[in-house]
């Protein structure tokens, strides 16, 4: 029998080791992002009390000192903070809070509904989300501030508990990541029930499209601010949706109703544009009008440049 031999290999040849698969971590947390993020919001908290990224009022730094109330235990809270003379008493789980620790409280509030999920790779409006609240949440956990997450679309369909550990960052990373667009958005009922639930006056990040019916959006938000809370609003949008830049002849899919229409879209676009227009502009000004933060979310540009962006143009309104 003839031995074969064995293939020679061209001198170009090589061998790539297969690609490790990203961490939530790398996914969300660009380091460049992160970076310029931590630095404008340092130069922010010391002009904005209560700010995204703010100096807490108390005056002391580090270790907190005056203490100032009790409240139930949360999954994520570090177990050195249980009062255990209160749990002999009791037989219930307690932390002891600080005065430092009571004065930033951020609900950050990601939309999960299908109309999200449009748009491919970096641009996709459900990523872009991801990134931007993972940036957010970063910033508030690693200044020890109290996070609480709801991911929802009709409903909120994920809660994280009030947190102030930097090591719940991971957890409410995978949540992110693990929960893809699905159902219709139902934004302007989930503010209402959030305003319900909130009992200190604090910061509130909506990140969304948001595709609701506005006056159910706005009154929504209102509410929120009526009630003390810092509403900053993260509105998401695919240039596709902003510039509807399409040709020919084009079947349309609506994510969130199972329509499907055939048409020209150069015969609509300048109506479409109006409409589209017009909506953004609806909203943008009411925000103004009642103190809520707005900012338009292009996903043709990048995370970095949004979240420099907003943080710059808070630091500039306050002289700095």
């Amino acid at each position: 029998m003839k031995k074969r031999k064995p293939p020679r290999l061209s001198k170009t040849s090589t061998f790539a080791a297969p690609r490790r698969p990203k961490t939530v971590e790398e996914r969300l947390l660009d380091s460049q992002t992160v970076g310029k993020a931590t630095l404008l919001g340092l130069m922010a908290r010391k002009i904005v009390e209560g700010s995204m990224a703010g100096l807490n009022k108390s005056p002391f730094s580090g270790f907190a000192i005056e203490f100032r109330q009790h409240r139930e235990y949360a999954p994520g809270d570090e177990l050195k903070h249980i009062d255990w003379r209160l749990f002999g008493r009791t037989d219930r789980f307690y932390i002891k809070q600080y005065e430092q620790e009571t004065n930033f409280e951020a609900t950050l509030l990601l939309d999960a509904s299908e109309s999200m999920a449009y748009g491919e790779g970096a641009q996709n409006k459900m990523e872009f989300g991801r990134i931007l609240a993972a940036v957010f949440a970063y910033l508030v956990l690693m200044d020890r501030n109290r996070l609480t997450f709801r991911l929802f679309d009709t409903d909120a369909r994920d809660v994280l508990p009030p947190t102030s550990n930097p090591g719940t960052l991971h957890n409410i990373l995978e949540r992110m990541v693990r929960q893809e667009p699905e159902r219709e958005t139902a934004i302007g009922g989930i503010l209402k029930d959030l305003a319900a639930t909130l009992r200190a006056k604090g910061i509130c990040i909506v990140i969304s499209d948001l595709f609701d019916e506005p006056d159910e959006v706005l009154e929504g938000l209102r509410h929120l601010a009526f009630l003390g809370q810092e509403v900053i609003v993260f509105h998401v949008m695919h240039p596709d949706e902003l510039e509807f830049p399409f040709d020919g002849t084009v079947e349309f899919e609506g994510f969130e109703v199972p329509d499907k229409l055939l048409m020209q879209p150069q015969r609509i676009r300048e109506s479409y544009l109006e409409t589209v227009n017009a909506f953004r502009n609806r909203i943008q000004k009411t925000c103004e009008q009642n103190d809520i933060g707005y900012t338009l979310v292009d996903t043709s540009k990048s995370p970095e440049e949004i979240v420099a962006g907003f943080l710059s143009s808070r630091a500039h309104a306050t002289g700095r």
